[in-house]
């Protein structure tokens, strides 16, 4: 992760930062593999970062054969010796954040709460604190998503976890804070049941316990006033002070994005690297290496276009081999062939520096490889990445195809133990994209992810 050590000197010349984040992001539609590669970044970082998302993302982390799932606290917390800062882009679910610590504690998650670190301009989103007690952010979310599908096609196959009516909120300045929260809990109340109001105006047939809610978050309170921090001065010291390796993992994925994204069968949040500036409060200056995770394949939750779709034998090999369910709704992942169309806008976006390709091994049976490499649409190439999802259904991909090597590559710990087909696919992947694959993935555990430079 870089740093620079060029300090100010008062003659009024330019300089540069003293340490820089180093990003991983997504940049397909999620479920890459983002874990496993922050997991190993994180190992010798100083502070792992979330800076977007809710609950409503999931990273799976494999140490030792124990799986961690990991929805709101960055994977880089099993660094005993790291800070883990949630940063003001995140929606809090105060519920989910300390059951999942405590799922988590039982497979050996050690002294989380005393290396963590919670922005107090970060957003609360609540939601489902038992099965009794149904909070509006999700109740909404289940609304809304209900209301779509009355339209023929129109549900976006949402995960309900109430993470997009929490961003309307913050949009609409009606949401409420972390700061809020720890600050004075009777003006807390007060905006609570003004926000409450608010979604049972709009939505008469919500059933909200509002005693109930506050109750719930009164009572844990205390439990996150040690966690909170002014997250703003906490990143500028992290940043201005002494050398620090910095790393900031996205949650969700560039195909995602809010802005760039498959809209509207998006999430709510800039999950692309814009969203660090905006939810850290780290500036563009300091923004360093930015590292895209490619799974060697394509996969989507949900409902949008998909390009390179498999819904044949194809894809329910890649689908059963792959283990595509989702970590956080369950939903089994559709699968197709890797798209480099969608791969070389989502470098357009975030400029990689580098790539991470993950779950190669998956494709070791298939006796031919195919690598989506144009978009036609009614027989004209497309020259980039179509805004309008109406055209993203109708186009008709162009491939390259590869012989597979029908050998396992699970015990492969360098580029040169891979079989020569592998190797050929990871640098057509290269040359494509004018990137270089930096790690590529064959198994689940950390020694799995070679390292080529």
């Amino acid at each position: 992760m870089s740093s620079d050590s060029t300090m100010a000197n008062g003659n009024g010349r330019e300089t540069e930062p003293r340490n820089k984040v180093t990003v991983v992001l997504g940049a397909q539609w999620g479920d890459e593999g983002k874990g496993k590669v922050v997991d190993l970044l994180a190992m010798d970082a100083d502070i792992v970062c979330r800076c977007q998302g809710g609950n409503n993302a999931g990273h799976t982390v494999v140490v030792d054969s124990v799986e961690y799932d990991f929805h709101l606290l960055p994977s880089g917390v099993l660094n005993k010796k790291a800070v883990s800062f949630i940063g003001n882009g995140v929606v809090i679910h105060l519920p989910g954040l300390f059951d999942e610590a405590e799922k988590n504690l039982q497979k050996g998650l050690q002294g989380w709460e005393e290396r963590l670190k919670i922005s107090d301009r970060a957003h609360i989103g609540e939601y489902a604190f038992s099965h009794s007690v149904f909070n509006f952010h999700q109740a909404v979310d289940g609304i809304q998503e209900q209301q779509r599908q009355q339209q023929e096609g129109k549900n976006l196959g949402t995960t309900k976890k109430g993470i997009g009516p929490a961003y309307s909120s913050k949009a609409a300045r009606n949401g409420l804070r972390v700061c809020d929260l720890v600050s004075d809990f009777k003006v807390f109340e007060e905006k609570f049941r003004m926000l409450a109001d608010h979604f049972l105006t709009m939505y008469p047939k919500l059933n909200v316990d509002i005693d109930g809610e506050l109750k719930q978050l009164k009572d844990y309170t205390e439990r996150l006033r040690p966690l909170v921090t002014d997250g703003v001065y906490f990143m500028h010291k992290a940043l201005n002070g002494p050398s620090k390796k910095i790393l900031v993992e996205g949650a969700n994925a560039a195909l995602l994005d809010i802005d760039f994204g498959t809209y509207p069968f998006v999430t709510s949040s800039n999950c692309t690297v814009g969203g660090v500036c905006t939810g850290l409060g780290v500036p563009p200056s300091y923004v360093g290496r930015v590292y895209g995770v490619v799974k060697a394949y394509t996969t989507r939750v949900g409902v949008g276009a998909f390009p390179t779709e498999q819904d044949n034998e194809t894809g329910d090999l890649l689908q059963s081999r792959g283990r595509e369910i989702g970590v956080t709704t369950g939903r089994r992942r559709r699968c197709g062939w890797l798209d480099l169309i969608l791969v070389r806008y989502a470098h357009m976006v975030n400029g990689f520096s580098a790539i991470a390709l993950t779950k190669l091994d998956i494709l070791d049976t298939l006796p031919e490889i195919k690598v989506g490499v144009a978009y036609k649409v009614d027989g004209k190439p497309l020259p980039s990445f179509p805004a309008n999802m109406d055209v993203l259904t109708r186009v008709s991909v162009d491939y390259q195809t590869f012989p597979g090597w029908c050998c396992s590559t699970e015990d492969a710990r360098s580029f040169k133990d891979l079989p020569s087909q592998a190797q050929n696919y990871i640098q057509f992947i290269e040359d494509f994209l004018q990137v270089p694959v930096k790690w590529v993935g064959v198994g689940k555990s950390r020694e799995s992810m070679i390292k080529r430079f």
